[in-house]
């Protein structure tokens, strides 16, 4: 009798199985501008510079590391998309823009 309904269980959770499909991760879709904007601008923040400037309606946000200006841009693209850029004045801290960058992807959920 065991093995009747095994068997009989076997068969069915083989069948359920076979019905499972799987197609990955759902594509995610483009950030949108607002969160991006404000994510720019808490990373830069996260690493120490003073944020002055954020003028959501340009995409630009500025400030300052001690003597250098940090600048970030962030561009609505055609496709929907947006763009999210960081730039410095010089490279006293090389690794710097590269911390703000990986605050921002965190803050993205990257």
């Amino acid at each position: 009798m065991n093995r009747i309904l095994l068997a009989v269980l076997a068969a069915v959770l083989m069948a359920l199985q076979s019905g499972c499909t799987y197609y990955g991760a759902p594509a995610m879709a483009p950030a949108s501008f607002d969160r991006s904007f404000d994510a720019a601008a808490g990373a830069m923040r996260d690493e120490g510079v003073a944020v002055s400037v954020q003028d959501r309606a340009s995409g630009s946000i500025a400030g300052n590391f001690g003597n250098t200006v940090i600048r970030a841009s962030v561009l609505r693209q055609a496709d929907g998309s947006v763009r999210v850029q960081f730039d410095s004045s010089d490279s006293r801290d090389p690794g710097l823009l590269g911390r703000i960058s990986s605050r921002y992807d965190q803050r993205m959920g990257r």
